[in-house]
C-alpha cells in the first residue's frame, strides 16, 4: 500500500514522533510531519493489506495548527532526514506533546495517574533551551554521521539505511559542528561518529570503515582524536591522539572511552544529578547503589555527598566502562565498580540491603527480574532514570506492586526537536507518608 494517500484529520500524539489517524476505512495511520487536529493528505510509506497499522507521511497541510511552524531545518519534511520528528512544531508544544505521551504511556502500561506518578504533568526544558519559535537549540554533543558511495557524509532517513546528505546538522552542538564533518569526504568509511566533550576542549572522530576499506588521512577543521570502529564486534582501537574524551559535571572530570555512554545533550549530566541527588538526599554514612552505572556519573555523586562512611556499589556490563569508571573514581575508598549483567552479579555481590539505589538502564527498562531484586533490598530511596516513557511505565507497575511508589517524578525535555524524553523518578515504600 506504498504511495496510497488520504485526506485525514488528525488525532493526537502517539510514542514514537507521530499522530494517529484513520482512514475513510476505519485503517490506524501513524502520520509524521503532521500535528493533532490538522487536515492533511496523508502518504503511506509503510504496510500492505494485512498491516494492523499503516505508516505514513504528511505530504500536504490543508488545515495547519496553530502550533505548526516553518521547519527550521532545510532537511526536515517528508522523506528526508529521519533525525528529528517536531522541527515543524513550537517549543513549547513539543513539550506538551511529549507530556502527552507520558501520560498515556502511565496510563495504559500502569494504570497510573499524574497524580498517582506524583508527576505535575510539564516537561522541563533544560537551562538554555527555551527558545522562540523558529531557533533550535544546539544541545547534541555526539553525532553519529552515516555517509553514502560518495562519500557523503549525512544522516539516515526515517526507518532507512539510504543517507540524507548534509551542509549543517542545526540540533549539533558548536564543538561538534565546528569540525566540519559535512564538508569532507569520506571514502571507504560507512560511518563517523563526532564528539565534542563539555567541559574540556576534547574533540573525537570514530570511523567505521567498509568491508575492506582503508581509513583516510583526517584533516579536520579543528584538531581532533581518532579511533576506528569494528563494525563486526563493536571493538574501538586508538588511530591518534587520546583514546577517550574528558567530560566535566558535578564539579568532576569523567574520562569515557571510545565513544563510550555519556548523556548526549550537553547539559543533561548536571541537571540529571541534581534531580537525582534532590530526590534522594543521600546521608553520611549510608550504602548505595548505582546500577547500569556507566563510567560512574550517579556512584560519584552519591560518593561524594555520603563521606568517607558511605559506600556505593557500581554494576555496568560494558568492560570499557568499568575500565573508566574505576578510573574516575578512584579517589573514593569505599566505592567499587563491578563489571556484568545487573540481574548476574548484584546476587553475587552478597549484599541483602541498601539505603539507597540508581538505576538508568537501557531503552528497554530495567524489568521485573531486576525491579524484584532492588526491592528486595529494602532501599529508603530509589532514583529510576527512564529515557522511555514506556519502559518507566512498566517498571513503575511492578515496583507499585512490591510495594514502593513515586515520591515525585520529573520529566526533561533533554532531546528538543525529537519525541524522545527522559524521566527522573524518586521511589520510596508506600507505606511511608501514605
Amino acid at each position: 500500500m506504498v504511495g496510497r494517500e488520504w485526506e485525514v484529520e488528525v488525532g493526537p500524539v502517539a510514542h514514537g514522533g507521530h499522530c494517529v489517524a484513520r482512514t475513510p476505512e476505519g485503517r490506524v495511520l501513524f502520520v509524521r510531519h503532521t500535528l493533532p487536529g490538522e487536515r492533511v493528505i496523508a502518504r503511506v510509506t509503510e504496510g500492505h493489506e494485512k498491516s494492523r497499522f499503516l505508516r505514513a507521511d504528511a505530504v500536504e497541510i490543508l488545515e495547519a495548527s496553530k502550533d505548526r511552524v516553518t521547519a527550521p531545518c532545510p532537511y526536515a519534511g517528508p522523506g528526508r532526514c529521519g533525525g528529528c520528528d517536531w522541527q515543524h512544531a513550537k517549543p513549547g508544544a513539543q513539550r506538551r506533546f511529549k507530556g502527552e505521551v507520558l501520560a498515556e504511556q502511565l496510563s495504559r502500561l500502569a494504570g497510573m495517574t499524574p497524580e498517582d506518578a506524583r508527576w505535575d504533568g510539564t516537561v522541563e526544558p533544560a537551562p538554555g533551551d527555551k527558545l522562540p519559535a523558529g531557533e533550535v537549540p544546539a544541545w547534541r554533543s555526539r553525532v553519529q554521521y552515516a555517509v553514502d558511495a560518495e562519500g557523503r557524509a549525512g544522516l539516515r532517513r526515517h526507518r532507512s539505511h539510504e543517507v540524507e546528505p548534509i551542509d549543517r546538522c542545526l540540533i549539533a552542538a558548536e564543538g561538534v559542528s565546528e569540525l566540519g564533518v559535512e564538508r569532507h569526504e569520506w571514502p571507504d568509511i560507512a560511518s563517523v561518529e563526532a564528539i565534542a566533550a563539555t567541559g574540556s576542549g576534547d574533540r573525537q572522530v570514530i570511523l567505521t570503515p567498509r568491508p575492506g576499506g582503508r581509513l583516510p588521512l583526517v584533516e579536520l577543521d579543528r584538531p581532533v582524536s581518532v579511533q576506528r570502529a569494528e563494525e563486526r564486534d563493536g571493538s574501538v582501537h586508538r588511530v591518534h591522539g587520546r583514546p577517550y574524551v574528558r567530560e566535566r559535571a558535578d564539579d568532576r572530570t569523567w574520562r569515557v572511552s571510545g565513544g563510550g555512554f555519556w548523556q548526549v545533550h550537553t547539559r543533561a549530566p548536571e541537571v540529571l544529578v541534581d534531580a537525582v541527588m534532590r530526590g534522594l538526599l543521600p546521608r553520611k554514612g549510608e550504602t548505595a547503589l548505582d546500577l547500569y552505572c556507566g563510567v560512574g556519573l550517579f556512584a560519584g555523586a552519591l560518593a561524594d555527598r555520603m563521606g568517607e562512611t558511605g559506600a556505593v556499589l557500581g554494576i555496568e556490563s560494558s568492560a570499557r566502562a568499568v575500565r573508566d569508571a574505576r578510573q574516575n573514581l578512584a579517589d573514593f575508598e569505599r566505592v567499587r565498580v563491578e563489571q556484568g549483567k545487573v540481574e548476574v552479579v548484584l546476587p553475587r555481590t552478597g549484599i541483602t540491603e541498601a539505603d539507597l539505589v540508581v538505576l538508568d538502564p537501557p531503552r528497554a527498562g530495567a524489568g521485573r527480574k531486576v525491579v524484584e531484586m532492588i526491592a528486595g533490598l529494602g532501599p529508603r530511596r530509589i532514583a529510576y532514570i527512564a529515557c522511555d516513557p514506556a519502559a518507566l511505565a512498566r517498571d513503575l507497575a511492578t515496583f507499585r506492586d512490591l510495594g514502593y511508589r513515586p515520591r515525585f517524578t520529573r520529566a526533561f525535555d533533554l532531546f528538543p526537536m525529537t519525541h524522545h524524553l527522559e524521566c527522573v523518578a524518586i521511589l520510596e515504600p508506600a507505606a511511608k507518608g501514605s
